[in-house]
């Protein structure tokens, strides 16, 4: 999805690819919803879905800004702050209690990270547009480590597909506040990559509401740096971006730091 998106980001602008994707999502995402028979939720759930939505717009914004920037695995490795801001928010609003193999994972892969942003660094790619891609992905960063966090209060309380179905609907909403001063009527030939973004959008709103409505953020929440993986590998397929030494060393931690922090102990069996 990020792959695609950065395509339409660079042909629309990240405005405007933002708001399609946000509006297509949901022109799939809420007939699902409607066919369940749904109630509308409660005040309390209403403000989680509210909160959520304004949140993750701004985030998903930003971070399509800065994909125009950087190179997509840069900037997914870059966003991996968010996973270890978050495993402190879901302590102080959760009331998760952060395991000490949570903790040590997570640093193992921030030093991941840190290994192929100094790989970058150490090349002197910097201009003005990097360093407005890396201001536009620590923001980024920042507000999707509260979203994981609202995520996960949302699985809480709603299920996936009104989860998906207003989380969709208050992002359009948010970005439409802007639209007399930055919507462009696009092309239909422009549209391919955001639509195929927008299915994989809502598949991906309702697998990551179903586990979070099944595990604690601090488990799940590690897995986020596998995407890396995944970026790295779209990015060469997609946009033919390479990769260097110090993704790969860099993305073998963070591989290792997922195994360590999602790596629970066995309980010791006791004596017969």
């Amino acid at each position: 999805m990020d792959a695609l998106m950065k395509m339409a980001a660079l042909e629309l602008g990240a405005y405007m690819a933002a708001l399609m994707r946000s509006s297509m999502a949901l022109a799939l995402a809420a007939p699902l919803w409607l066919a369940s028979g749904p109630k509308w939720p409660a005040k309390s759930v209403l403000k989680v879905h509210l909160i959520r939505g304004v949140v993750g717009s701004l985030m998903a914004l930003t971070f399509f800004y800065s994909l125009t920037k950087l190179p997509l695995a840069e900037t997914i490795a870059i966003s991996f702050i968010a996973p270890l801001v978050s495993l402190y928010l879901a302590a102080v609003i959760l009331g998760e209690e952060i395991k000490p193999r949570a903790i040590w994972g997570s640093v193992l892969g921030l030093v991941g990270v840190l290994v192929i942003v100094g790989g970058k660094f150490g090349r002197g790619n910097l201009n003005t547009d990097t360093w407005l891609g890396l201001a536009a992905i620590v923001v980024s960063a920042l507000l999707y480590a509260w979203n994981l966090v609202l995520q996960r209060q949302q699985a809480m309380v709603a299920k996936p597909t009104e989860i998906a179905t207003f989380y969709m609907a208050v992002a359009s909403l948010t970005y439409l506040t802007a639209a007399p001063w930055l919507f462009e009527m696009p092309q239909i030939g422009q549209l391919h990559e955001v639509a195929l973004s927008s299915v994989l959008t809502v598949a991906g709103a309702l697998v990551m509401a179903w586990a979070y409505a099944r595990a604690e953020a601090q488990v799940l929440v590690p897995l986020e740096y596998s995407g890396f993986v995944w970026a790295a590998l779209f990015g060469w397929l997609l946009l033919h971006e390479g990769v260097t030494a110090t993704a790969i060393g860099g993305t073998m931690l963070i591989v290792a730091g997922c195994w360590i922090a999602t790596t629970r102990r066995r309980p010791e069996q006791s004596a017969v």
